[in-house]
């Protein structure tokens, strides 16, 4: 199957790209972390519906494409879950009401930050619960796109030993790429899920894989994702992360 990118390139970007040596495979490391940026509400609606409807509510949401990436993420969280491999969650931080600290988003957005944003019974900043983080995964809040912008995130990762990322989430054009670049500046091998990365654009969403996949990182498949996790050896991190399962009444 030809890559999501390719209807969108031209005969001279494919030329071009082919000719200048990119697209090379970087590959796996050995010690893998899993950063799934910014899935909550705010980001994929309280429900499945067309983008149209669901932007109505939720100014940011990707509407339908995030509730198909969902079970993918559920994929993926489940073979890190089983081999002890850590995985970190970013979401927003709630503003302060005068939006003060929304910086630079207060100027390249023409609804109001004061809107009434989502519906009741749901916080933009969570992450969906098909995906709730566990005690043992990391939870980091940001105000910029990476999640590495003013986080703990490169220090959690040096202190662990991590070599690898696999990056997914929301959305690709945005706080996936900015991760990405950041993570490739620091030197981790990096991978963006593919099935589990989703945009409320569809040219930006396939363009900014190509592009990742050209120059900062591996596109793979969940399925790929997933079978190297499964090969990774397990309880590398288990000396530092308490993985052991929350048994409830």
């Amino acid at each position: 199957m030809n890559p999501v990118w390719e209807q969108f390139l031209t005969e001279r970007d494919k030329q071009v790209f082919g000719s200048a040596g990119y697209n090379a495979r970087g590959g796996f490391g050995s010690r893998p972390a899993v950063v799934i940026v910014d899935v909550n509400y705010a980001f994929c609606g309280h429900q499945s519906e067309p983008i149209l409807e669901s932007v109505r509510s939720w100014r940011n949401s990707c509407g339908e494409d995030a509730w198909v990436a969902l079970p993918y993420i559920q994929q993926l969280l489940s073979a890190a879950r089983e081999q002890h491999i850590p995985v970190f969650f970013t979401t927003g931080n709630d503003r302060r009401p005068d939006g003060f600290d929304a910086g630079g988003w207060n100027r390249k957005n023409t609804r109001s930050p004061h809107e009434q944003q989502g519906v009741p019974g749901f916080r933009g900043n969570d992450i969906v619960k098909e995906i709730a983080p566990l005690s043992s995964d990391i939870v980091i809040e940001k105000l910029k796109p990476s999640a590495f912008h003013g986080t703990p995130l490169a220090g959690y990762l040096v202190d662990l030993g991590v070599d690898t990322l696999l990056i997914c989430g929301t959305t690709t054009s945005g706080c996936v790429r900015a991760s990405v670049i950041d993570a490739f500046s620091l030197n981790y091998k990096v991978s963006v899920v593919e099935e589990c990365t989703f945009d409320r654009g569809q040219a930006s969403h396939a363009i900014n894989l190509f592009d990742m996949n050209a120059k900062y990182a591996d596109v793979v498949s969940t399925d790929e994702a997933v079978t190297y996790l499964r090969k990774t050896e397990k309880g590398l991190y288990d000396h530092r992360i308490d993985f052991s399962p929350v048994v409830t009444a």
